[in-house]
Formats: structure tokens, sequence, C-alpha cells
């Protein structure tokens, strides 16, 4: 790894822990957004209630509430109803998590949808597909189910991927859950799925929906034009990962922070102290000057981060925008702009009075 790009990384991780520590108890005011040269921001939606995902189709946008709902925003205008209401626990670190629409989704109208639930004093997750006809549910499909879950360590994230395979990344069942290491289990993993729930024939582990495992709470997932998979892990007080998933791999948790251990495979970035990566994308449009760019949220470290990756690993960063606070997901939108949601209203952040925003990026 670069050893100016990890000092680089460090500095900012101090300096947004200082402004955290600092903090007064009172909100203070949050300075206006600063997009880089030649941007421009649109605000599509305020007063969003613990925002945690999104996903497109058309001219809507399908996002997740943490405490319930699946909200549309169509036509740039956010829907007065909810697209459905789901029964989730209500927890610090799980709930309606990650939202994905299938491929085919013009066609087939399939929503894929991760939440917690407890059930018999016990917390679980489950995948749900969706079937969605004129922003109503039509039918609802259990895709996996019995994930363990917990109180704060949930992951959450689904997307479809190039292959057209399903992909989920769960959390644990406790902070130090030795079950991530164990590949029969469904914590701390990875998942690659058909889209109906089967196992796809060549995963890694024969009649196992694993993919990888070792991991501790994934919070976003990406692939490059290579088909290169990344994601997004936070560390427990510091050591957050950025992931080049390789089927089969172990990525250590909870023996290894950040690498070290040849029996694991390494991170390509490590920040210590943590700044919480949230989101992340490898940005393929025409619209923003970050063609063959990682795009990653952060929470802890307030900004959107453009990143270079090469075969050695990421060899520069660069923030794109602040201004708004913690910022929970960005996605590239079908028109080839970049889409944020903020997450100040959950728990760790000063709201303002309209928080929180989904947000377009323009040129």
């Amino acid at each position: 790894m670069n050893k100016k790009l990890r000092i680089a990384g460090i500095l900012a991780a101090l300096a947004a822990s200082a402004i955290i520590l600092t903090s007064p108890s009172q909100s203070p005011p949050l300075p206006p957004p600063t997009p880089s040269q030649d941007q421009s921001i649109k605000t599509l939606a305020t007063d969003l209630k613990k925002p945690w995902a999104m996903a497109f189709s058309g001219d809507r946008i399908f996002l997740t509430e943490k405490e319930g709902d699946i909200r549309v925003i169509q036509s740039d205008a956010l829907l007065s109803e909810p697209l459905a209401s789901i029964r989730a626990a209500k927890i610090h670190g799980g709930g309606l998590l990650g939202i994905t629409t299938h491929p085919d989704f013009e066609n087939n109208h399939f929503l894929y949808i991760y939440y917690t639930y407890l059930e018999n004093e016990q917390l679980w997750n489950k995948v749900l597909r969706i079937t969605e006809s004129d922003n109503k549910i039509k039918d609802v499909t259990t895709i996996i189910d019995k994930i363990p879950g917990s109180q704060f360590y949930n992951g959450g994230v689904i997307k479809f991927g190039p292959d057209g395979k399903l992909y989920v990344a769960t959390g644990l069942s406790e902070e130090f859950s030795h079950e991530s290491q164990n590949p029969s289990s469904l914590e701390g993993k990875v998942l690659r799925l058909n889209d109906d729930g089967t196992i796809p024939d060549d995963n890694p582990f024969a009649n196992s929906p694993v993919l990888s495992f070792g991991h501790r709470d994934i919070q976003g997932m990406t692939w490059d034009q290579q088909g290169n998979m990344f994601v997004t892990e936070l560390g427990p007080t510091k050591s957050d990962e950025i992931n080049l998933i390789r089927p089969g791999h172990n990525y250590g948790w909870p023996e290894q922070e950040c690498g070290g251990n040849e029996k694991f495979t390494d991170p390509i970035m490590c920040y210590d102290p943590s700044i919480e990566p949230g989101g992340i994308i490898f940005y393929s449009g025409d619209q923003l000057d970050y063609k063959n760019k990682l795009i990653m949220a952060t929470l802890r470290g307030s900004n959107l981060y453009a990143m270079n990756f090469e075969e050695t690993g990421i060899d520069s960063q660069k923030s794109i925008l602040s201004g708004l606070g913690r910022i929970r997901d960005v996605m590239q939108g079908p028109d080839g702009y970049l889409y944020v949601i903020t997450s100040n209203t959950d728990g760790k952040g000063f709201p303002a009075k309209s928080d929180d925003k989904l947000l377009r990026i323009l040129k």
C-alpha cells in the first residue's frame, strides 16, 4: 500500500475524529455543501428518517429508511406514501437496510430488501423479493432467512453483480464472534445467490451460498469494469478496510485487522483511526470527471472521496464533496450523475432541520 496515501488517510481520519470528540452537545450549524469545481448539487428529498440505501429504475429511486419504510422518489419528487412498511427491528445497527433492483426490473418488477427482525427474543436478518406494480406491492417471496442478527453488526448490503447473481453482505451476532471464521455459518460473510435464492453451481464452497468469509460489518459493495469486486468494511474503533473480494478467501476477522497474517487476505486500504466508510461505487458514467474512479461515502469522515485503483492498490484519494455531515450511501444513477444520501439522523450526527437528504451531484 502507498505509504503516503495511508498517512494521508490517517491524518484525515484524525481531523474527523477531533471534530466529533470536541463537538458541543447542541447541534452546530453545518457549512453549506462544498462540491468541487464545475459541480452543482440538487436536493431531491428532505426530512428522510434514517435513510440507508437506494436503488434505481428509470425515473424512480427506491430508498430504505431504517425503521421500515421503502420510499419512492419519482420524477425528482418524494411520494407522500411509502411503497411498503416493513416490520423491522428498531435497533441501532439494524432495521430495514439494503435494497436493490433486479437486472430485468423493467419486465419482472422485482425489488430485493435486507432487514433485521425480532423473533422469540432473537434477532435475525432476511432477504425478501418484492414484486412491485405502480408503487404498490403485488407479491413477497423470502430469498434467504435466519441470517444471525445483533444490535449493532448486521451488514445488510445487497447488490446484483455483473454476472447477474445476487450478493449479500452479512454481519455478526456479537462483536468478536468467531463464526465469521466458520465457512458453514452465515455470519460475517459475502453470500452469492441466484435471483430466486438457490445456490449457484460455481460457488467456491459446494452447496453453500458463501463466497468469502472473515468479514466484520460490510457497508458498501461495487464492481469495476473488469469484474473486480470491492467492499468497504467497518472496524471496531479503527482499522476500517476496503477489500478486494476473491472467491473462497478469508479476510481475517476477528483474528486479523488490516493485514499482517499470511493466513488471511489483506485489505487494499486500511484507515486507522476510523473514518466509517459507507457506500462505494465504481464510476463508469460520462457526466462527471471521475471515469474509472472508486467513489466512497464516509460517515465519520464526512466526505465523499474519489480514489484511483491500480494493480498495486489505491494510489490516490481526494475529497470531492463535504459539508453535508455524515454521508451514508452513494450510487450512480441511470443518467450518469452521482446520488448521495446523508445519515445525520442516525444518532451519531448533528441533524439540520431538513435532514436527512437525498441529493444529486451535477456537473
